[in-house]
């Protein structure tokens, strides 16, 4: 599923995010920028122990902020982290919107075409599919209006149902 946003193709895909080969891909963080289970454990276990470390002597950050590292050995250049939830592991809309759009931000920054994101805040944070997809997809929708280097953002979702969602918002704009 993809559809234009001014000049960013936005698409959902189902997927394993560490394989995709867009310039940078998001990690799901938490204000202190340890890696440990989720997406971030993926990224870790798959990229090399060095993104952790290079993330944490960035931090601690703002939740809903962004930092970027390098990607070890991903296909991506980058690893952006985007602290969704603080030590507590919680989350909430806002977190989920303003660690988008700082992570977008950040891309914009580094002068990168192309980004990839996992459902912010759905695993450990256990925020609702649903409600995430519409906060992400407009959060992009904002981006693309202040003008962006990004050509492509995905949405890469692990699963049918985060797929679904993803989709489904998409679709329905």
């Amino acid at each position: 599923m993809e559809k234009q946003v001014s000049s960013i193709t936005v698409r959902a895909v189902e997927g394993d995010l560490c394989d995709r080969g867009t310039e940078a891909i998001v990690n799901a963080a938490n204000s202190q920028l340890w890696m440990g289970g989720g997406v971030a454990g993926a990224i870790k276990r798959r990229g090399g122990a060095g993104i952790e470390r290079e993330a944490v002597a960035k931090g601690p950050i703002p939740i809903g902020e962004s930092v970027a590292t390098g990607a070890g050995t991903l296909k991506a250049r980058y690893v952006i982290h985007a602290a969704v939830m603080g030590a507590d592991l919680a989350t909430n809309a806002e977190y989920i919107r303003t660690a988008t759009l700082s992570a977008l931000s950040r891309a914009r920054e580094l002068g990168l075409g192309s980004i990839a994101f996992p459902a912010l805040g759905t695993g450990v944070g256990g925020f609702p599919l649903r409600d995430c997809a519409r906060i992400m997809y407009d959060a992009v929708v904002e981006h693309a209006k202040g003008g962006s280097t990004l050509k492509v953002v995905e949405f890469v979702l692990f699963g049918q149902d985060a797929y679904e969602a993803f989709a489904s918002v998409i679709s329905r704009e």
